[in-house]
C-alpha cells in the first residue's frame, strides 16, 4: 500500500497537507495522532469510502476509488463500534458475511476462514450459539475483530481494535494479530490512542499531526527524533551527580573510562531516555505549531470538519 501526496479538504479547512506513508506485504503499522490530525480521513481513503481532494493512492496495485468487489473481498475493516445485527446469532452472522468472500478464493488463498475456527481463535467459541445483542462489550468487540478476519484480507484495517478488551483480552489480542493475521503476509494499518499497544505490536509507528506525516519509526527510532537530551545520575566518591546528554551511551562509556583512569568508583548509575509517550507528545506539539492547526490533545474530531 502506497500513498504519496496525499491530500484532503473539507471547505475551506485542509485536514490532509500532503501524506506519504506506505504499508508492506506483512507489516504492522500504527497511526498516531491526536484527535482531528487526520487519522479517520486517512483510513476511509485507503478502504474506498472516501475520495481524497488529491495526490495517488495505490492499495493492493489498485486505486481505492476504482476498486471493485474482487478488491474490497481482500480487505477486512475493524470500525471503532457498530451496532447492527443485534437478532443474529454469532455463528449465523460470521457464516453469512464468510459466504459473500467465497467467490474470490483461490488455491493461494482459500477464503473464507472457518467460522468455528476463527471463533475459537477470538475467544467466542462459548457463545457461538447466543444473539448478538446478549453479548458484553468485550464479546461485542471481538466479534468486530471476526468480521475484519472472516475473509482472511491481504491488507486489514484495525481501528482502535482492543477499545473494551480487558488487560488479559488485550494481551491475547495482540498474539492474534502477530500469530494469525501476520503469519499469513496480511499487511495490518493500525489506529491507536494506547502508546504502549502500539509499541508492543507495530513494527513501525506513524505519526500523523498538522495534516502530515512527522515521525515514521520504531519506538526508538521516534525518541531519537525528538528534540531533547537523556538523562544519567550517578554517584561517585558520595557524592550524586546528573548531566543532561544528546548523547547517554557514549557519555556513560566516557564516564567509565574516566573511572578506570581515575581509580573512583562509579554507583547508583541510572540512564534516563524520551519514552514513546514523550516523544509522541513532543513530535505532535512541534508539528502542530508549525502547522498553527492550534489542535488541543484530547479535544475536537474529524467529524466536526465533515458535512453532514
Amino acid at each position: 500500500m502506497t500513498a504519496r501526496g496525499l491530500r484532503m479538504q473539507y471547505g475551506s479547512r485542509e485536514v490532509l497537507r500532503g501524506v506519504d506513508l506506505d504499508v508492506g506485504r506483512g507489516e504492522i503499522v500504527a497511526l498516531l495522532g491526536p484527535n482531528g490530525a487526520g487519522k479517520t480521513t486517512t483510513i476511509e481513503i485507503l478502504e474506498g469510502f472516501r475520495k481524497r481532494s488529491s495526490g495517488t493512492v495505490t492499495v493492493l496495485g489498485t486505486d481505492p476509488d476504482h476498486g471493485d468487489e474482487a478488491w474490497r473481498a481482500r480487505l477486512g475493516i475493524v470500525l471503532q463500534s457498530w451496532r447492527d445485527h443485534s437478532a443474529w446469532r454469532v455463528r449465523e452472522l460470521l457464516g453469512h458475511l464468510g459466504s459473500f468472500y467465497a467467490p474470490y478464493g483461490s488455491a493461494a488463498r482459500p477464503r473464507p476462514c472457518a467460522v468455528d475456527d476463527l471463533l475459537a481463535v477470538v475467544g467466542l467459541a462459548d457463545v457461538a450459539d447466543r444473539r448478538i445483542g446478549t453479548l458484553s462489550g468485550g464479546q461485542r468487540r471481538r466479534l468486530d475483530v471476526a468480521v475484519g478476519l472472516v475473509g482472511r484480507p491481504d491488507l486489514l484495517f484495525l481501528d482502535e481494535p482492543t477499545t473494551g478488551f480487558d488487560p488479559q483480552a488485550r494481551l491475547e489480542f495482540h498474539e492474534l494479530v502477530r500469530t494469525t493475521v501476520a503469519g499469513e503476509d496480511t499487511a495490518v494499518l493500525l489506529t491507536t490512542h494506547d502508546l504502549a499497544e502500539a509499541e508492543k505490536l507495530a513494527d513501525r509507528i506513524v505519526v500523523l499531526a498538522g495534516g502530515r506525516i512527522v515521525a515514521d519509526g520504531t519506538a526508538t527510532e521516534l525518541a531519537a527524533q525528538v528534540v531533547g537530551d537523556g538523562e544519567v545520575r550517578w554517584c561517585r566518591g558520595g557524592a550524586e551527580h546528573r548531566a543532561r546528554v544528546s548523547d547517554p551511551t557514549a557519555f556513560v562509556r566516557e564516564l567509565f573510562a574516566r573511572e578506570r583512569r581515575d581509580g573512583m568508583r562509579i554507583t547508583d548509575l541510572t540512564v534516563r531516555v524520551p519514552t514513546l509517550e514523550e516523544s509522541y507528545l513532543a513530535l505532535v506539539e512541534r508539528a502542530e505549531q508549525e502547522a498553527g492547526t492550534g489542535t488541543e490533545m484530547g479535544t475536537g474530531t474529524e467529524a466536526e470538519a465533515v458535512p453532514a
